[in-house]
């Protein structure tokens, strides 16, 4: 089924809304799929147990004359994209409370509908150009990118829950984009993309992006306005443009093998780090 011989036949996606998800972009990978392919509600999580009900309040909706409460809650789906790629999503707020009970509920929920294999969506905002690929980095059990090796620090429900199936003997990978931090909190359809473009790689399967497409062509025209407005602004993305270029060129000599490649592309993340520090 997939390019990887080591990714399971049935995997569950998982996103998060909050500290974990900038600009909505891995969050709106679920909604996207739950829109676009054949899918149903199958299981839920009660949130009395994980919310503080004053960071993730409930919403007043009024539908037909009636006043409803929607809570915060964690909704999982099965998404069929065709008669041979069958996918389940989890998309809940981060919980606040009781984060070791709320991964156990998950994966044993994972676990009846015969999931063998989780992959979380993350997006971060980061020193990075609205003109360029964003960048996007997957770890898996097997493989961890160079920034899951060095990285000390807070973490989100995602980086739990992936731990928890890696002791449970669970495939598990994980899977971020990075979003330009200059932009604020607006919706970005260009990190939704790229992630679903690394899942269909995973998965072995093409998504139709032909909405996203616009709609991330229409992000990136705004995000050059903005910058074109701004003297500042501009200078600071050209350099970004910059480093972002000499990256991306280093790593393709090394891909080569070129001589030195290899000691190239390490001075040029030691300076992208210095750069961010």
């Amino acid at each position: 089924m997939s390019e990887d011989a080591n990714t399971p036949s049935s995997v569950m996606i998982a996103a998060f809304e909050g500290w974990n998800d900038a600009c909505q972009a891995a969050s709106n990978v679920v909604r996207y799929l739950v829109k676009h392919y054949e899918s149903r509600e199958i299981r839920h999580i009660d949130c009395d147990a994980f919310y503080d009900y004053q960071v993730s309040r409930p919403m007043l909706c009024h539908v037909s004359g009636r006043t409803n409460l929607i809570w915060p809650q964690t909704t999982f789906y099965e998404i069929v994209l065709d008669e041979g790629h069958r996918i389940f999503a989890q998309i809940a707020p981060e919980p606040n409370y009781r984060w070791k009970e709320y991964c156990s509920q998950s994966l044993a929920i994972a676990e009846e509908l015969d999931v063998d294999g989780v992959i979380t969506l993350g997006s971060m905002f980061s020193d990075c150009p609205h003109s360029r690929p964003l960048p996007i980095s997957v770890s898996d059990g097997n493989c961890q990118c160079e920034g899951d090796r060095e990285y000390n620090g807070p973490v989100g429900i995602p980086t739990v829950l992936d731990i928890y199936a890696a002791e449970r003997g669970m495939f598990h990978a994980s899977m971020w984009v990075c979003i330009p931090q200059y932009l604020g909190s607006d919706e970005c359809a260009a990190g939704t993309m790229r992630l679903l473009d690394a899942l269909g790689h995973r998965i072995d399967f093409s998504f139709d992006v032909s909405e996203l497409e616009r709609k991330a062509e229409q992000w990136k025209s705004q995000a050059s306005v903005l910058v074109r407005c701004n003297e500042q602004l501009q200078d600071y993305v050209t350099h970004l443009e910059h480093d972002y270029d000499l990256k991306q060129k280093a790593d393709a000599e090394a891909s080569l093998g070129a001589p030195q490649a290899e000691q190239l592309v390490k001075e040029a993340e030691a300076f992208l780090r210095q750069m961010g520090s």
